[in-house]
């Protein structure tokens, strides 16, 4: 099962990834900014999404179709 970022790339566990569009986080106030990188992802049993850790937001699960690999 390939995880791919939105340009078709394949990610690994622990890649860093950044985000392509401005993202409102659900159950907060925060938004996440376009270019926002991301370190240490976390593949999940679904490939369209990636666990990651934000420095304000903990347990955060990011859709891939919104991610490049950095």
């Amino acid at each position: 099962m390939d995880v791919r970022d939105s340009n078709g790339t394949i990610l690994v566990e622990g890649d860093t990834v950044t985000l392509i569009k401005d993202l409102k986080v659900k159950g907060t106030s925060e938004t996440l900014k376009r270019g926002t990188t991301i370190k240490g992802i976390h593949l999940t049993d679904d490939p369209a999404e990636v666990e990651c850790r934000h420095a304000k937001i903990r347990g955060l699960v990011l859709r891939t179709e919104f991610l490049k690999k950095a």
